[in-house]
């Protein structure tokens, strides 16, 4: 039977808690992660959307590490999913485990619109990947607002692959571009070449983070690597999803 309250010295700040339920809940790490809603490959017909491996992977390896994820998108219910990262060559055990997760599949299908999302109880945001971004989140207000937001508290904010994206519009305290002159990775430009889709997308990541005054930071291509600048976290491709999970789970103390 729980006394009335309980201190430890191993407990944050030596503070006392009702049970330990409640001191659980004091070390419970809050995750926003935001997907897109764009779905269509520019001009071509094709369908594009978010990438599953760079769902899946962090998902799960915030998820296992204890954190509870909130999923939000710009229109809210179920993200469209591009159709190449479902094809049998870019299954990983990540995916793999997200097609038998009937649960995460639900929580997948009722993401809740960001434009009712407040920043308010977050502990970090994560964005995955895939080509929408370029096209809606990296144009979008709420969640240029949120990334603000995010990084004026210190709180951190992770991306990946083309997601870094959400970055290209947001801005410092001081009104400069939040990348300039801090490291940062993203879908390099001959990933882009080897993926035909060049002359497809709205700009070309490395360039555009080069252009604001980012230091962009790439391994050779289709090659892990992430990279972190203070509260922000991102990495370069699909290979380095969990990568970045990681580095969040660090910077949460988590790691």
């Amino acid at each position: 039977m729980f006394l009335p309250y309980h201190v430890n010295p191993g407990w944050p700040s030596g503070r006392m808690y009702q049970s330990f339920e409640v001191f659980a809940e004091c070390l419970l790490v809050k995750v926003l992660m935001v997907l897109t809603s764009h779905d269509q490959l520019g001009d071509t017909g094709e369908k594009t959307g978010f990438w599953l491996e760079e769902f899946a992977a962090p998902y799960y390896r915030l998820l296992d590490a204890g954190a509870e994820i909130t999923l939000s998108s710009p229109a809210g219910g179920q993200p469209p999913l591009d159709p190449k990262s479902d094809a049998p060559d870019a299954q990983t055990p990540a995916t793999e485990r997200f097609k038998s997760d009937e649960q995460a599949q639900s929580v997948l299908a009722n993401t809740v619109p960001l434009e009712d999302v407040s920043p308010e109880g977050f502990d970090a945001i994560f964005y995955p990947g895939g080509h929408g971004p370029l096209w809606d989140l990296a144009e979008n207000a709420d969640s240029i607002s949120m990334i603000e937001t995010f990084m004026a508290a210190g709180k951190p904010v992770a991306a990946v692959c083309h997601a870094p994206a959400v970055l290209v519009n947001a801005r410092s305290a001081g009104g400069e571009p939040l990348v300039k002159g801090r490291v940062v990775s993203g879908f390099s430009n001959s990933e882009e070449a080897a993926v035909g889709l060049t002359d497809v997308v709205p700009f070309l990541l490395e360039d555009r983070l080069q252009s604001l005054g980012g230091h962009y930071s790439a391994a050779p291509d289709w090659q892990p690597h992430a990279v972190v600048d203070g509260q922000l976290v991102t990495g370069q491709n699909p290979a380095s999803s969990e990568l970045v999970a990681d580095h969040l789970l660090e910077l949460l103390g988590h790691g």
